[in-house]
């Protein structure tokens, strides 16, 4: 017999588990320099610097973040159709 509760435990778990590894990644930080141009970004995909000749750039930031942004909103709707297809 299924258990509803048993089964809301299981997400809260996962969704704990989750937010431990967002934190995680968060931490983390991947710096690439490629000639005069150095980014860093966090592990779960935020731009946090940009600097062109050693100058930050926040437009440049901010465009990156938000082109990342909708890359992943994309992704997750993709994700949520296939989820979709299998339940049914």
């Amino acid at each position: 017999m299924f258990n509803p509760f048993k089964a809301l435990g299981d997400v809260n778990a996962m969704r704990k588990q989750a937010m431990q590894i967002q934190a995680a990644l968060e931490q983390e930080e991947f710096e690439v320099v490629k000639g005069n141009v150095r980014i860093v970004l966090t592990g779960n995909q935020n731009v946090k610097v940009v600097e062109i000749d050693g100058v930050p750039n926040e437009n440049m930031r901010e465009g990156l973040n938000e082109a990342i942004k909708k890359s992943q909103q994309a992704a997750a709707m993709k994700l949520a159709e296939l989820s979709k297809n299998f339940q049914q």
